[in-house]
């Protein structure tokens, strides 16, 4: 639980579920985190083996995210979480 706590964690892995991303393109996916708090997730969560970060070396820097193996194994462990959310939270409209 420690792994994906915080309010944007578990959002960043369901962003990054389908393909990996730049960082540009994760921000759009997720336009109500700050930048700050989006670098700081991005960070922990390959600190902790999650989430992997490639640099590539051209101009301009170009860095891309992916799910590491345990990342998409815990999506996957997620997955009936979200499930029981839709069926059982209201959705706001």
């Amino acid at each position: 639980m420690e792994i994906i706590s915080g309010k944007w964690k578990v959002v960043i892995l369901w962003a990054l579920s389908e393909d990996h991303k730049r960082f540009g393109e994760l921000k759009r996916a997720i336009p109500d985190v700050s930048e700050k708090v989006l670098i700081q997730h991005l960070r922990e969560l390959e600190a902790d083996g999650i989430v992997h970060r490639e640099s590539y070396d051209v101009t301009p820097l170009r860095v891309e995210y992916s799910l590491t193996s345990h990342g998409i194994a815990l999506n996957e462990a997620l997955k009936p979480l979200g499930a029981w959310g839709r069926e059982h939270l209201p959705i706001e409209v």
